[in-house]
């Protein structure tokens, strides 16, 4: 049973104030990596961790996953601490550059990961025959990962990640490197674990692809997070409207909103403009790098 301190259970990640900090002796100086992030993963949403080099993404992956330990603050997944068994199991992870064991086929590295969970037997081919159709490798199945593309690799990887039904997948620039169609199957793939009712957070640079995936968002900065929450929320230029309309004349399209049925024209949808998440992501980002720099002025964050 929870406590009042307790993470909440209907969160797939929660966050606490963490905080990672690097020693530099050579410099007498530290290097705040993370600072202070608060963040918060519903279940079954997914997620995009965005933020240019070294903002703290990867690190942050890192330490929920356990791979590194905290300075300060805590996380927890589903309810458990990150580095519980418990927590571990409910996870699946694929890096960025993951590596594999090439003399492999398909069939045969996702038995070598099912081994490694504990799976054995029919239980492990059906999980085999699910995941090989689930990605689209039929066709690949039996080749050695040395003849593989790189779209073909990151499908095995996503595959080796859901080798064990994990709840949740941490997903490190899945479609870095890939073409634009190995890119879209990715997308794709990712929307169905959705509907699967996985939860996905993923980092990634290619903002037009998180744009179309994603839920919510947090964009990070020099190790902050700037902003978070939901695309729309986010996008959504809140102080302005737009109106879009047809068959109006060029003096009708002069008058106010209230006017417009009364010139004989069709109100279409009226609504607020919304920014692309690139330019809500270049913001973002260069309003808190100004606000680093002594008497440098600060761009606008209007949106």
């Amino acid at each position: 049973m929870s406590t009042p301190d307790s993470p909440k259970t209907d969160l797939a990640v929660e966050i606490r104030s963490l905080t990672k900090r690097y020693a530099l002796p050579w410099k007498r100086k530290v290097l705040v990596a993370v600072d202070q992030l608060n963040l918060t993963v519903r279940r079954g949403e997914v997620f995009g961790l965005l933020g240019p080099n070294g903002s703290g993404k990867s690190t942050t992956l890192k330490m929920l996953l356990s791979l590194i330990k905290p300075s300060e603050g805590e996380a927890w997944i589903f309810g458990q601490p990150v580095d519980t068994i418990e927590a571990r199991r409910t996870v699946g992870f694929l890096p960025e550059n993951p590596y594999f064991y090439k003399f492999l086929n398909g069939d045969e590295t996702l038995r070598f990961y099912g081994g490694l969970a504990g799976m054995q037997g029919i239980a492990l081919d059906n999980k085999i025959e699910e995941l090989i159709k689930l990605v689209g490798l039929e066709n690949g199945r039996d080749r050695p990962l040395s003849a593989y593309s790189k779209g073909m690799l990151q499908r095995i990887g996503l595959a080796q990640a859901l080798i064990h039904d994990p709840e949740l997948l941490f997903l490190d620039e899945p479609t870095a490197g890939v073409d634009p169609i190995g890119s879209r199957e990715i997308r794709d793939l990712i929307v169905r674990l959705r509907d699967m009712g996985k939860t996905v957070v993923f980092s990634s640079h290619l903002l037009e692809q998180v744009q179309e995936v994603a839920d919510r968002v947090a964009i990070m900065s020099l190790g902050k997070k700037m902003v978070e929450g939901s695309l729309n929320d986010l996008l959504t230029v809140q102080d302005r409207t737009q109106f879009i309309a047809q068959d109006l004349s060029p003096a009708a399209q002069e008058e106010v909103r209230q006017l417009i049925e009364q010139r004989g024209g069709r109100n279409v949808s009226v609504s607020s403009p919304k920014l692309s998440l690139e330019q809500l992501f270049l913001k973002t980002v260069e309003y808190e790098r100004a606000a680093q720099k002594p008497g440098v002025a600060k761009p606008t964050n209007e949106r």
